[in-house]
């Protein structure tokens, strides 16, 4: 095991969260200023749970943090969470329910990622369509003003997605955090300070026809 993943991996185990990607989300809020007391946030790809565990502390006891994921984590989240197994491809009308009554959202977080099969493509393609759910998702939760976190593999696709993002944020950032493996292809993109709801009509964030992928324009 190389030394840096040691490093993370104890750190983590030290500091009680499931797993070092909690150092990802560290790194993304020290430089870019996301959490703060009091917010709402959505965490999409919540398992196994670090990130939420993580702004349930930044966001204190009069914030709110609405996790899913397809796997339910093990761990004990505060009173802050709330955690729904849940798939964004097809909400339940459970889930619907939550998002809105603690949307709207003033963060959208998404770490999701595929399940990779080990070819570069296919494993792009997958966490492309992931990451265009996420957007369609924060376009219609997110606050006016609201940021979004939203990760990606890194291949062909990625301007497409930062195209489709600065149609609905002021500024739009890639980030790759130094807890990041160094083999990984991971890469994240921050959308902040969202335009409202106005902006996310635009053909970009309508419903998509079927095979259209939503944060593809309508031909």
């Amino acid at each position: 095991m190389k030394e840096y993943r040691d490093h993370y991996f104890l750190k983590a185990k030290q500091e009680n969260y499931p797993a070092r990607s909690v150092y990802k989300l560290q790194e993304i809020d020290a430089k870019f200023h996301l959490l703060f007391s009091g917010a709402h946030v959505l965490d999409l790809g919540a398992c196994p749970g670090s990130w939420s565990l993580w702004a349930a502390k930044k966001v204190g006891k009069k914030g709110r943090i609405l996790a899913a994921d397809l796997h339910t984590p093990t761990v004990d989240f505060p009173p802050e969470v709330l955690f729904l197994k849940e798939d964004v491809f097809a909400i339940s009308p459970a889930f619907a329910e939550q998002l809105k009554n603690l949307g709207p959202f003033d963060v959208v977080l998404s770490d999701m990622a595929p399940k990779t099969t080990g070819t570069r493509f296919t494993d792009q393609a997958r966490s492309y369509d992931l990451a265009c759910e996420a957007l369609q998702v924060a376009r219609e939760h997110l606050k006016p003003q609201g940021n979004f976190v939203v990760k990606i593999f890194m291949g062909p696709d990625v301007p497409k997605l930062q195209t489709a993002m600065r149609t609905d944020f002021g500024q739009v950032k890639t980030f790759k955090p130094k807890s990041s493996r160094s083999e990984s292809k991971e890469t994240f993109l921050i959308g902040l300070s969202f335009l409202g709801s106005d902006i996310s009509r635009l053909p970009e964030a309508s419903p998509s026809a079927p095979g259209q992928k939503p944060c593809e324009p309508e031909l």
